[in-house]
């Protein structure tokens, strides 16, 4: 169980294979902690074999290799800097609106982001307490140093899970064949002539792709600052006949803390009682920090408007897309020229780190220009940037290449997970990451696709909207997405997916056993409400009033459940209640809707041969080949008319297969 606190230090794990056994019957044991030796210089020799190999240490590296050893699975974890294993690139936070909901699920499912950010966090924040319980999302402000070092150690008490230097150049495939009409992934070959074999690989390469920094007129090859981008990796997947894309992303300055004048700023503290993220946190008793807000205004916006064409996004260096719900500086104030300021976050990088880092002002203009706009800012008069803005261009695999499992059409066991997929944050690439890692090991076994449904989780909602959707500019997650948000709360995630984590593994025996004595706990309090009454009415319908509240219902159930009860427990017995009645008309619809995704389409559907289809529809159909009849009718380009046509087709051809 999580202990709160800081002070993790890094290890490198070297462990020898204990098979396949699940996590469920075992739990993170001592590990064989040593210097890994450097493998001998070679031309394709094979240095080692393994079930499962994750190329890339960002989020989603770490939760697949985290995912793949917790299910028995010998894992490697190819980085080019161990030191660097899940290192914020960007903004040192974790959550937020809908990402937040993505990190509890990931805990609820067995994952380690949760688990990381709980140990390293300096400032916790409930998002959006102004609205109802459905789309609440906790947030936390991370210690830079000390959240990869939480990762680190959590990786550390892995078993079977090996952390390997180096960088991939090539990915080795089998031949085609009749009877294999597609290649599969055997091995990698690292730059230094090392090939590590295995049954499955995972590209979890972040902006690491033929990565590309823009600041002003100056490029250089890179990932993010200071590490180098890969090429082989982009030349081998074109060479497999992979289609690739461009996408961009940003980040803003960093300000020495001690050039900033607070007194001219507003505080932002977090909350007296900090939320943990992970389930199995009891607390979080690592002291608090402020954030601060500042705001742009007219002198900041003229200096942008001034230098406009020494920006990459405006000069004609940069040619891709970038985020659109996390715009550049130089994009708000060309697109909200209305607009006579924009908010800033101020947010420290730690506890004993110089560096803030200046949220709200994403930018690639050249330094002298973010050097005279930032010290226009109220409270940034003095400030000294210690890092500049810039922006990075890189690959990314559209994903009508890949199937739901995140497991590529084109090559068997090859899976991607994370900004190669076309997210952005660092939330939805652990997601995909877990999602990935727990798929290699299922297709290595022979097992069937773990795959959540759109009514399950936000993570199956963000995967689906990537195979049905493949996106043009950077993704990301928001509540308004989730067609169910009511039932997909922050804060009934355990309730939703840990059973699911269970079955397929994934949870162990301590979050297990705990998690059965909260469900048995909140069972006792909803009998006690069913039995006990408030004002005339039973309490289970006077919790649904709005002036009920945990205190109030600690006080109702004096008389006819003595016992005491946990808070958080408590809560989640009354927030249940007081969406019943909305959640039990989404089930309908929820039911309405497994009916469409329970059909699964035969891989083999010639949709060019079905004559009412429209071209476009049968088109899209060939180029995405849905899962579902349900996953069809997400499609962009596909109507109802095309749904029906494509039902009675092939209700007519041959009955449909079941999932399940």
């Amino acid at each position: 169980m999580t202990k709160c606190g800081t002070g993790f230090q890094p290890v490198i794990l070297i462990t020898r294979g204990i098979g396949f056994q699940p996590m469920s019957q075992r739990q993170h044991g001592a590990a064989e902690c040593i210097s890994m030796p450097l493998a001998p210089e070679g031309i394709r020799t094979v240095n080692r074999s393994f079930d499962v190999i994750i190329i890339g240490g960002g989020h989603a590296g770490v939760e697949a290799a985290w995912a793949a050893s917790s299910l028995g699975a010998e894992t490697a974890l190819i980085t080019m800097d161990r030191n660097a294993i899940g290192r914020m690139s960007c903004n040192p936070a974790i959550g937020g609106l809908g990402k937040g909901q993505i990190v509890r699920e990931i805990d609820a499912l067995g994952g380690l982001m949760g688990l990381a950010i709980d140990r390293s966090g300096v400032q916790f924040r409930m998002l959006n307490r102004s609205k109802g319980p459905a789309v609440w999302a906790p947030r936390a402000q991370a210690d830079r140093d000390a959240y990869p070092m939480a990762v680190q150690s959590l990786l550390a008490d892995a078993t079977d899970l090996e952390i390997v230097e180096g960088s991939v150049e090539q990915l080795n495939t089998t031949e085609t064949t009749t009877s294999a009409p597609r290649p599969r992934v055997t091995s990698v070959t690292l730059a230094d002539g090392r090939v590590l074999r295995a049954g499955a690989v995972i590209l979890t390469t972040g902006t690491f792709l033929r990565g590309l920094m823009h600041c002003g007129d100056r490029q250089s090859h890179g990932g993010r600052v200071g590490e180098r981008a890969s090429a082989g990796l982009s030349v081998t997947l074109e060479a497999l006949g992979f289609e690739l894309g461009r996408l961009k992303t940003g980040t803003p300055p960093r300000l020495h803390r001690d050039s900033i004048d607070y007194d001219q700023c507003e505080p932002q503290p977090g909350d007296d009682i900090p939320t943990p993220f992970s389930f199995m946190t009891d607390c979080i008793t690592q002291p608090q920090i402020d954030c601060w807000i500042t705001w742009t205004n007219d002198r900041v916006h003229e200096h942008i408007r001034r230098n406009l064409h020494r920006a990459p996004m405006y000069s004609g260096r940069i040619q891709s897309t970038g985020p659109r719900y996390c715009p550049s500086i130089e994009d708000k104030v060309v697109r909200f020229a209305d607009n006579p300021k924009h908010q800033i976050f101020l947010e420290p990088e730690g506890y004993d780190n110089e560096r803030v880092y200046c949220n709200g002002v994403s930018t690639s203009l050249p330094k002298d220009v973010q050097n005279a706009f930032i010290r226009e800012v109220p409270g940034l008069r003095r400030a000294r940037i210690l890092q500049h803005g810039y922006a990075v261009e890189y690959d990314f695999v559209p994903t009508h290449q890949t199937k739901s499992s995140l497991e590529s059409k084109r090559v068997d066991g090859l899976f991607m997970a994370g900004q190669i997929n076309g997210t952005s944050g660092y939330e939805e690439a652990a997601g995909q990451g877990l999602v990935a890692g727990v798929n290699a090991v299922r297709t290595i076994r022979g097992d069937e696709p773990f795959v959540l449904g759109r009514d399950e989780a936000y993570i199956g909602v963000m995967v689906d909207d990537l195979i049905t959707k493949p996106p043009t500019e950077p993704y990301r997650m928001f509540t308004s997405r989730a067609e169910y948000r009511l039932s997909l709360r922050a804060d009934n995630a355990d309730q939703r997916l840990t059973p699911i984590g269970r079955s397929i593994g994934m949870v162990d025996d301590v979050r297990w056993s705990r998690f059965e004595r909260k469900r048995d706990d909140m069972a006792s309090i909803n009998g006690a409400c069913r039995r006990g009454r408030v004002d005339g009415l039973p309490i289970e319908v006077w919790m649904r009033r709005p002036d009920a509240t945990v205190e109030t219902l600690a006080d109702a159930l004096t008389e006819v459940e003595p016992r005491i009860h946990s808070t958080a427990t408590l809560w989640h017995v009354l927030v249940d209640a007081k969406y019943s009645g909305y959640v039990a008309r989404q089930a309908q619809q929820i039911e309405r809707f497994r009916r469409l995704e329970s059909m699964v389409l035969p891989q083999d559907v010639d949709y060019e041969a079905i004559p009412e289809l429209r071209k476009e529809a049968s088109q899209c159909l060939a180029r995405v080949a849905p899962r579902t009849l349900g996953q069809a009718s997400r499609l962009s380009g596909i109507n109802p008319a095309d749904v029906t046509v494509l039902w009675i087709y092939l209700v007519g051809r041959r009955s449909l297969p079941r999932c399940g």
